[in-house]
């Protein structure tokens, strides 16, 4: 079957469309006609090679649509279902078992080695193959997905909207819900006011922490968080100690911090803005950081820790945070703009901008 799929050729080009080929459903997979993919920093790291998916690619990676068939082996899901579409795992290895799917031991290999896990590749053109992304590649008006990886999720919300479930709006929810589990009335900083941080201050607020301090250099981000659950917010571009700030607020310090922007100085700010045992969770793509160990870790007794996919399991947590949102506690949508699937690359440079939290693209 001939769908339309914006592709990805060379290094850091704009997203190009073309008729691909894609195969119909085998095994576990299930073809999904994708309603709407949200863009994420993940897609833009992996089109500039940062993350080097094998080429030509098609990328896309918060995919939400409509089951149109499954393959033999599936028995969960059935045409008709809406499905949210999330990262992929082996669901065999030690950690898929235990169900900590988003530690799953070939991670890596699934998501981003351009094939599926059962060693095909969905999409061709004129028989060349077409390397799969998060083992869904939704910048497509349909997509080959693996059952394990497709959630299904209630028919009376927009379908849309619910396709940054699967990536960015989790990881940040989940980070806190799901990694950290502030108790009642503790103190948390959320460093990036982007999808993933403003979702984490979603997060905080249905869990009751007391105080939730929003840290971000642009005014109009820092508005929104306070009107999503932020109790104070943090212009770091107004303050040469933001992590003397924070203790000020906190009377002595943050009990936890998320840490979503990848920049090693606010790495380092998420340190020392805690008090003694703190925790700082990093969620942000980030490369080699300079840290004193002794001075930011060890003296008072602090933590460190890498999460991934907010330590998600996607057929559990998504539905949970479907129900938050219907129930009013959780209202993502605040963050999300609408744009035609045409409108790819312009969404992307917006995204880049920083002017929309969550650009999605609509293909129905």
């Amino acid at each position: 079957m001939l769908v339309k799929a914006a592709v990805i050729r060379e290094k850091g080009v704009p997203f190009k469309f073309e008729e691909v080929e894609i195969r119909q459903p085998k095994g576990t997979e299930v073809l999904v006609k994708i309603a709407g993919c949200g863009v994420c920093h993940t897609d833009e790291v992996a089109r500039m090679q940062q993350i080097p998916v094998p080429l030509p690619a098609v990328l896309g990676h918060e995919g939400s649509g409509i089951v149109e068939a499954v393959g033999e082996n599936v028995s969960d899901l059935k045409p008709g279902d809406h499905v949210v579409l999330t990262f992929g795992s082996c669901g065999e290895c030690e950690f898929c078992l235990s169900g900590k799917p988003f530690t799953c031991n070939v991670m890596n290999e699934i998501n981003f080695g351009g094939v599926m896990k059962n060693g095909s590749q969905p999409l061709s053109k004129d028989n060349v193959a077409i390397s799969s992304f998060f083992e869904q590649s939704s910048f497509a008006t349909y997509a080959i997905a693996d059952s394990s990886n497709a959630v299904k999720v209630d028919k009376d919300v927009d379908l849309a909207l619910l396709g940054p479930l699967g990536c960015g709006i989790q990881t940040g929810a989940g980070t806190v819900l799901n990694c950290l589990k502030p108790e009642f009335g503790a103190t948390i900083v959320v460093f990036g006011c982007g999808g993933v941080g403003l979702s984490a201050i979603m997060a905080a607020k249905i869990i009751g922490c007391s105080k939730i301090i929003a840290v971000d250099i642009k005014d109009e981000k820092l508005n929104l968080a306070l009107e999503l659950g932020a109790t104070h917010a943090i212009n770091s571009m107004e303050y040469e100690d933001v992590a003397g700030e924070i203790k000020a607020i906190t009377g002595g310090g943050a009990n936890y911090a998320v840490e979503t922007t990848g920049n090693g100085s606010v790495i380092n700010t998420s340190l020392y803005c805690l008090k003694c045992m703190g925790t700082s969770a990093i969620v942000g793509v980030t490369g080699e950081v300079t840290i004193d160990i002794h001075n930011a870790l060890m003296a008072e007794g602090k933590k460190m820790i890498g999460v991934i996919e907010g330590h998600s399991n996607p057929k559990l947590f998504i539905p949970k945070l479907v129900e938050y949102y219907k129930a009013g506690l959780f209202p993502f949508d605040r963050l999300i703009e609408f744009y035609n699937f045409e409108e790819i690359n312009e969404a992307f440079e917006i995204s880049k901008k920083g002017t929309v939290v969550k650009p999605v693209l609509k293909m129905l």
